[in-house]
């Protein structure tokens, strides 16, 4: 095997802490290793251009690269490799920047890259080629979310000749742009905007709608999505005129929920005049079966029998676009929401100054119905906040200047005055809209009030002007809350697509600047407020990426799957059934006493991890190329404790390199191992660790229900959870063993798990004692854990 081995200096992200002269000389020393050669920048094309130059020069075999991330240029290099005629898979990565030069001093991270060299070349010796897999890709998608960003994939992907299954679950499409009255800074009429184009999708001979319905079931891969969708019945035919005699002569009224409850609606009903479709809905909880629609319908549309229908589909991508909701803020008491008639919310103050709303547009005092004088906008509730959400929502700004604008268009003489914290205007016109809002007469005081009390009928506002530095009170007639915007509730979508979410729960992308409309699943993409908080403008504008790297997968008719997948030794296979028994996916099966592997295996490794003959490996991931790293982790004479992480690709191990982004520091003695999923740990690999050298051992995966091969990290956690309690039998210390759960956006966890575990480890003896008992116990479960046993671990 002749090795390569590449280092980056990526200017002086790394050069700049770590010695690269030291690094490439160290690699030179390496067994197999042919050539060790640094470059400035080596995803270059000049540095790809070196790398391949010297493919040929040297007629190496394998390649290693010592740069950023895999994460970040892994495919890069595997196709720089490729084209100059080296099989993409003859290539490992060495992470000497998120996990090295960013989080270590000069001296400790250059001793650091080279062990992670060291470790990338041992890996690399037993390399072997992989070859893709080709399968058919069925040209359909299937957009979840039937808002603006909803309609907007799939107008586009239905223009360029792509089915389209659009599912909302509400009656209509349209969602919140559809409650919109005016849209920032153009100040156009939002339905004028929305309402062509649900009809346009409702009409669209390739988009099938499917409204008041939702997902219940997704199978499959990429490229061939098997989709369960529950129709849920309306107990009103497709045979419905909308007439709206039904709706007169109803005799129940409840909130009406698209009104935000300032108004009624009747048992059967339309959510608002343009829904699409324009077809009633009977809401079973309140219908009092009187029969009275059915009496009076002309159409006979009304079906009391009616059932939830499944519906099954196929389709080759999916894009998500389930968009927001708004923070409760009855959570925050001291404004008096839910207390106070005249404390509102934003979206409520958006259906009040609706001429299609309940007060067809005249902006009046819930407590008593009279104009206002007086109101007060208070921005940041619930957003910026350590109490509520961290973060900025982004819009709220503007749609408050657009209210306040619309107040002084109605009301020129009503005194407006806004709370903020800092006024965010970032897009085009933006800026200029402030200053137009702020021209007409708008007060802006610069403070986040403390409280709002009530007193003779009048709304008091205590808040301190941190321009002025002296706190004041303020006497208002209204007050309108600007709450942070939060995820849709689609917990149990996520875990069925088997997307990320970060901290607050909006779904994570692939890469935040590389890939930001993708999810890390292949053939899952993410459009809008279900991404992050945004205007209009940008989530169209994410809607259509979305619909264009959909349609350019699919385009293809023909997807290469990566072979980074599970893969069958046939004679060490003796047909025991466990790799199929542990299997999520329903990717393997058995014929004539062996296992074979399906193409929609995902690769997570469980089968691998829970084989007892070693008959089942994983492309990239085998037991001999994980435990060739373990082997090569540690020096002797590496500081102590000495830590080996084995970390999932798509959470932990990013996780890691967030901390890296971060420059969170953490102890230097913690090296980490990729690998896909934890459940791809076996218990062989941790006892291998201790016994190369590893005073500890942490295995991380997603939180738990958020694995993205479903259940793998449940296996790891039994699995892990076995091995502890058998090192406690054999006098080997359980706490030696970390089992813990980061995700992509958690990069402080790390750095505090990480560095807590160096210290409780600093606490324990040596494990120099422990060794003997772990040799005895590797020696022991070799020789007499049965297969049943084998798969508990």
């Amino acid at each position: 095997m002749r090795i390569g081995v590449f280092v980056c200096h990526c200017g002086r992200n790394i050069a700049g802490v770590v010695d690269i002269d030291e690094v490439v000389s160290y690699a030179s020393s390496l067994d197999n290793v042919v050539i060790a050669k640094d470059d400035r920048y080596l995803c270059s094309s000049s540095g790809q251009q070196e790398v391949a130059n010297a493919i040929k020069e040297y007629n190496l075999d394998a390649v290693v690269i010592a740069a950023c991330s895999p994460r970040m240029h892994e495919q890069l290099f595997r196709k720089t490799i490729e084209e100059a005629g080296i099989n993409p898979y003859m290539l490992e990565v060495a992470n000497i920047r998120e996990q090295c030069s960013w989080v270590h001093t000069a001296g400790e991270a250059t001793q650091k890259a080279k062990a992670l060299v060291r470790m990338a070349v041992a890996k690399a010796k037993h390399l072997k080629p992989l070859e893709k897999i080709q399968i058919e890709i069925t040209p359909k998608v299937l957009v979840i979310g039937g808002g603006v960003a909803g309609i907007q994939a799939s107008l586009d992907l239905a223009e360029q000749g792509f089915e389209v299954y659009l599912v909302e679950k509400q009656p209509s499409i349209g969602g919140h742009m559809a409650m919109l009255d005016k849209t920032f800074p153009t100040m156009d009429c939002s339905i004028c905007i929305l309402g062509p184009k649900m009809v346009e999708a409702w009409r669209h001979e390739r988009i099938h709608v499917f409204t008041y319905s939702e997902v219940e079931e997704v199978s499959g891969y990429v490229g061939n999505f098997k989709v369960k969708i529950r129709k849920k019945a309306r107990f009103v035919t497709d045979a419905c005129t909308g007439c709206g005699v039904c709706a007169t002569l109803c005799p129940v009224e409840v909130p009406n929920e698209f009104e935000m409850g300032l108004a009624n609606r009747k048992a059967i009903y339309i959510p608002f005049p343009q829904a699409v479709p324009l077809q009633y809905t009977i809401d079973a909880e309140h219908c009092l079966g009187c029969g009275m629609c059915s009496d009076v319908c002309s159409a006979s549309a009304i079906d009391f029998f009616q059932q939830d229908k499944i519906v099954e589909i196929d389709v080759g991508t999916i894009i998500v676009a389930t968009g927001y909701e708004l923070y409760d803020v009855k959570k925050l008491s001291e404004y008096g929401y839910g207390r106070f008639k005249d404390v509102i919310t934003s979206l409520e103050f958006e259906r009040l100054v609706n001429a299609a709303g309940p007060t067809g547009g005249k902006i009046i005092r819930l407590s008593d119905g009279k104009e206002p004088k007086r109101i007060a906008f208070i921005q940041c509730v619930g957003s910026r906040s350590e109490r509520a959400k961290k973060y900025c929502s982004g819009i709220c700004c503007m749609y408050t200047l657009k209210h306040t604008m619309q107040i002084k268009e109605k009301n020129p003489e009503t005194e407006v005055y806004v709370f903020y914290m800092d006024i965010r205007a970032v897009g085009k016109g933006y800026e200029e809209f402030y200053w137009k809002a702020r021209d007409s007469g708008v007060n802006f005081v610069r403070g986040r009030p403390a409280r709002i009390y009530e007193e003779d009928g009048k709304l008091r506002v205590v808040a301190e002007d941190t321009l002025l530095g002296k706190p004041l009170e303020y006497e208002f007639d209204m007050v309108v809350l600007a709450p942070a915007i939060i995820p849709a509730e689609n917990d149990k979508l996520r875990q069925m697509l088997a997307i990320p979410a970060d901290k607050d729960g909006f779904l994570m992308e692939a890469h935040a600047k590389l890939r930001p409309v993708e999810a890390p699943i292949s053939g899952i993409f993410i459009a809008g407020c279900a991404h992050s908080p945004k205007d209009i403008p940008s989530t169209v504008a994410q809607a259509s990426a979305a619909a264009s790297r959909a349609a350019a997968l699919m385009a293809k008719r023909k997807l290469e799957i990566d072979p980074i997948t599970a893969y069958v030794i046939p004679e060490l296979c003796f047909g025991c059934n466990l790799c199929k028994e542990v299997c999520d996916f329903n990717a393997i099966d058995m014929a004539w006493g062996k296992a074979y592997v399906k193409p929609n295996c995902t690769g997570c490794g469980a089968c691998a991890a829970a084989c007892p003959t070693n008959a089942m490996q994983i492309g990239c991931f085998t037991d001999v190329q994980i435990l060739a790293q373990v082997s090569e982790a540690f020096d002797f004479d590496d500081e102590k404790p000495r830590v080996l992480a084995f970390l999932c690709n798509w959470c932990s191990y990013a996780g890691a390199d967030a901390a890296g982004l971060a420059r969170l520091k953490y102890p230097v003695n913690v090296k980490a191992i990729r690998v896909m999923c934890s459940a791809r740990v076996d218990p062989v690999f941790v006892i291998k660790a201790f016994l190369s050298g590893a005073d500890g051992v942490i295995v991380a995966g997603c939180h738990l229900g958020d694995c993205h091969y479903m259940t793998g990290n449940y296996k790891a956690k039994r699995r892990m959870e076995k091995l502890q309690a058998l090192m406690e039998q054999f006098g080997v210390r359980k706490e030696r063993l970390l089992l813990t759960w980061i995700s992509a956006s958690e990069g402080e966890k790390f750095a505090k798990v990480v560095t807590d575990f160096v210290e409780k480890l600093k606490s324990l003896p040596d494990i120099d004692d422990e060794i003997r008992n772990l040799v005895r116990m590797s020696q022991e479960v070799e020789n007499e854990v049965s297969l049943k046993e084998r798969n508990s671990l």
